[in-house]
Formats: C-alpha cells, structure tokens, sequence
C-alpha cells in the first residue's frame, strides 16, 4: 500500500517528514497531531507521511511486518535528510537538551526525517540507515500518540528558542 502524505506549511529552511506506521487512526489523534503542526514556525514545516501497518499476527509474520514497514519507511526518506529513529532505547533529551538539539539541526539546514515504527517497533535497515536514535521516554506509546507528543516537543523547543512563553520550566 502506498504512503500517505499531509504536508505542512510553505518553503523553509529545514522541513521536517515525520514517516510513521499507521494509517486511519482516531480523530483525536489527527487533531492533535494537527494542531501543534499548524503552530510550528513556517520556516520549518512538518509533513507526515503515513505508513500502512502490515499485518503479521503468525509467528514469524510479525519479523516480515515489520520489514515490509521498514521497506515502504525508507523508500519514503527524503534525499540527503538527517534521519532519526525514536526508540525506546535511544538517547534521551530533556527539554533544554532537545531545544538544543533543535537548534543544532536548524543549523545544520538539512531536511529532517523522523521515524517512528509500528507495534513491532522499527526494521533493523531502518535502525541501521539512522543517523542517530532518540527516545521521546522509556515508557512505550501507541504509535499514533507519539506523532502527538513529537510534534508539541517540537512547537515546545522551537518556543524555547524563541523565547516565547509557551515553554515553562
């Protein structure tokens, strides 16, 4: 199955692809991954390219699921991007640190592409093709929620760096 794309905001400097697992989720999900995409700044628009979850409830079909994902993840990378990973054993961030992060990447110019995997996490090509492996918590999320709090961590350090109110400690 083909990916799905929503775009965000016009040209920037540094656009960020967010390509995750899972197509048709809830309304709530679509909403409030739509709000803090609507907030971020226009110089660095988040598009969202959406993954068909394959099916794989047999064993052994869940490996292949999960290659499949990872194949139609990393067919959908932008050219030259800054890949990243969100895995539950990647490095962690504190809001500073991400800030920080952010501005690091913003300097760098480069498109960024974010991965985020399905039930069964990410394929092993598409760990291997990061450029590095961030976690948002070593809690584990629905997949659909981590698009949520990406993208307000994203508004929240774009804010930070701005100076804006929204963040405070």
């Amino acid at each position: 199955m083909a990916a799905r794309c929503r775009r965000g905001g016009g040209g920037a400097s540094v656009r960020v692809r967010l390509i995750a697992a899972g197509t048709r989720l809830p309304a709530w999900i679509d909403a409030g991954f739509a709000e803090y995409q609507r907030r971020l700044p226009k110089e660095t628009p988040l598009e969202l390219v959406e993954i068909a979850v394959a099916r794989g409830t047999a064993q052994g079909a869940a490996g292949r699921a999960t290659r499949e994902e990872g194949e139609r993840m990393l067919a959908a990378l932008p050219p030259r991007a800054w890949v990243v990973a969100l895995d539950v054993g990647g490095r962690a961030l504190d809001t500073p640190g991400l800030a920080r992060w952010w501005a690091a990447r913003l300097r760098d110019g480069r498109d960024l592409a974010v991965l985020i995997g399905g039930p069964d996490g990410l394929s092993a090509p598409c760990l291997a093709r990061a450029d590095e492996r961030l976690s948002l918590s070593p809690l584990t999320f629905p997949h659909g929620l981590v698009r949520i709090l990406l993208a307000e961590q994203l508004y929240r350090a774009a804010s930070l760096l701005k100076g804006h109110p929204y963040h405070r400690a």
